[in-house]
């Protein structure tokens, strides 16, 4: 603080004159320094990508939902085919001859109708299923997203505590954290 020729330095405001005047001669903080701002970015990246990959997911088990309700739907016209044959078939047993032709005509209707009911049902729930799979996929890569960023989150406060303490081994294990996390960034980008 100053004021009429008076001046207060505080121990934090001196840290800053002093490291503006002279640089910052210390490697050991200039290093974890550098390292932690280039783990955020890739953590920031990662984390992206781990968000992104979870929207993925849902959206394309959103779309598996939407293929089993179309194919619950092709089911339940199937079965109302199979009741209208069957009305047709007791109606066979039960009409004068000369009208019997005319219910067989109906039951052979019914089953082709019923055939490619149920071809559409079929094809409906084997794309729901090829849509459950592609959201299990996702969700996969979204774990080993977050996996890589919560190591290198891990790997940051590993920084600053080696920075604090300045101990050597705590140095040694940011990097290797921080080595398992972009391992596990590399895994994601190659769908492992």
């Amino acid at each position: 603080m100053s004021g009429h020729g008076f001046h207060v330095h505080g121990p934090h405001d001196h840290e800053l004159e002093h490291a503006a005047h002279h640089g910052d001669k210390d490697p050991f903080a200039s290093r974890i320094a550098v390292t932690t701002a280039v783990l955020a970015t890739v953590g920031a990246l990662f984390g992206y990508m781990g968000g992104a990959t979870q929207a993925n997911a849902g959206l394309y088990k959103n779309n598996a939902a939407i293929k089993k309700t179309e194919a619950s739907n092709q089911w339940n016209y199937y079965q109302a085919k199979s009741g209208k044959q069957n009305l047709s078939e007791l109606a066979i047993a039960l009409v004068p001859q000369e009208q019997r032709d005319r219910y067989r005509q109906e039951i052979d209707r019914y089953k082709q109708e019923k055939a490619d009911i149920k071809a559409k049902a079929d094809a409906l729930e084997a794309e729901a299923h090829q849509w459950d799979e592609r959201s299990d996929a996702e969700m996969h890569l979204h774990h080993r997203w977050a996996q890589a960023t919560t190591a290198l989150q891990i790997s940051i406060a590993l920084a600053a505590i080696a920075l604090l303490t300045r101990r050597k081994w705590l140095e040694v294990g940011m990097y290797g954290v921080a080595v398992a996390g972009v391992g596990l960034g590399v895994a994601a980008v190659m769908h492992l």
